[in-house]
């Protein structure tokens, strides 16, 4: 969630209003970090946010690099009507994900459109033109739902497939249709949401190709995975799903095995502007995990998972401390518990996934 408060701290920050209830400019969510952990050196480098993310990713090295961007990248102030919350990026501030080396940007979630259709215009003009693939949005239906596609060292792919639903907030006016810009949007867990899923996942996938469905369902806040959410996820994966990502909640959820294919129900934020807020502190939301999987090439079932702990602090990623990773470790062991997979500690301090 590179908008609002983290884009104000970077080089070239947007007009900083806002049309929320409580909060009229970007720069509260700065000042609200501030008291919590100390003044920041404004503005901040591109990198800056990344923090200690980018020593592991230079240590792990992988091959595919793929967030769920939750914000426009725009300048438009067409802020949608009715919606109480507007994220937004400067364009101008487009290096910061360069500086990650950000291979495919998820855009299949509820902050895409905030600003408008020009601004989501504007979002995939500037992502493609900074080297970015995107899935999950576009000019009209079948370039949402068409899969980014990141080319692999032996010459096979990972096929990014990108869908929105009601219960995470997307508004079922975003939905992309046959002459209307939009997301990909799925309206329920039924049997022809997973057939057309499963079409365009045939359609696409040649031999050696992983095919990766990233799902951005359900509320932000709470452990639970619903019944129907689980069978929906088997349901992909027998269907030809190698992996997949499901986001929305704030905090991490749950990880399941199955078929021998990785499902991560809720990823939780990898980053966002949201220290110093008060609620929901049970949850935890300023830890966050670094997903790190190894999926055989042939096959695509899951080799291993690592798991890096990280802790979000002056608007920035820092490697959890001990205590912190610990906390990680037990929920993810008695949320996993319930879905047949725990953790172990690993080497430096991550986490290994194992399951049966």
């Amino acid at each position: 969630m590179t908008g609002r408060g983290i884009d104000q701290i970077l080089p070239q920050p947007s007009a900083p209003h806002l049309y929320e209830p409580y909060v009229d400019s970007a720069l509260e969510y700065v000042a609200l970090a501030e008291r919590a952990s100390g003044p920041l050196a404004r503005p901040v480098r591109p990198a800056y946010i990344w923090g200690d993310a980018l020593a592991e990713l230079a240590r792990a090295r992988p091959q595919a690099r793929i967030v769920n961007l939750e914000t426009a990248v725009t300048t438009s102030e067409d802020a949608w009507p009715a919606k109480g919350i507007h994220y937004r990026m400067n364009p101008a501030n487009v290096a910061c994900l360069c500086a990650a080396e950000i291979d495919c940007c998820v855009l299949a979630n509820n902050h895409v459109l905030d600003w408008g259709h020009r601004g989501l215009a504007e979002t995939l003009d500037t992502l493609r033109a900074a080297g970015m693939r995107t899935a999950g949005a576009g000019r009209d239906e079948n370039e949402a739902c068409a899969p980014a596609e990141v080319p692999l060292a032996n010459g096979s792919r990972v096929l990014v497939f990108a869908y929105g639903m009601e219960s995470s907030g997307v508004p079922a006016d975003w939905a992309a249709g046959e002459t209307r810009a939009g997301v990909a949007f799925l309206p329920d867990l039924s049997a022809t949401s997973v057939e057309a899923v499963a079409r365009r996942v045939r359609e696409a996938k040649r031999a050696r190709d992983l095919a990766l469905v990233s799902l951005h369902w359900g509320g932000n806040w709470g452990y639970e995975v619903a019944r129907a959410e689980r069978a929906f996820a088997h349901a992909l994966v027998d269907a030809g799903a190698d992996l997949v990502h499901g986001h929305s909640s704030h905090h991490p959820k749950g990880i399941e095995v199955y078929g021998g294919r990785l499902i991560l129900y809720g990823c939780g934020d990898f980053l966002n502007d949201y220290e110093g807020i008060g609620g929901y502190q049970a949850f935890r939301a300023e830890l966050t995990l670094m997903y790190l999987p190894t999926l055989d090439a042939a096959s695509g079932r899951l080799l291993g998972l690592e798991l890096v702990p990280m802790r979000i602090r002056r608007l920035r990623l820092e490697r959890a401390g001990e205590a912190d990773a610990r906390w990680l470790e037990t929920m993810l062991g008695r949320e996993g518990e319930k879905l047949g997979t725990r953790v172990e500690r690993g080497v430096g301090g991550s986490l290994a996934l194992r399951w049966d």
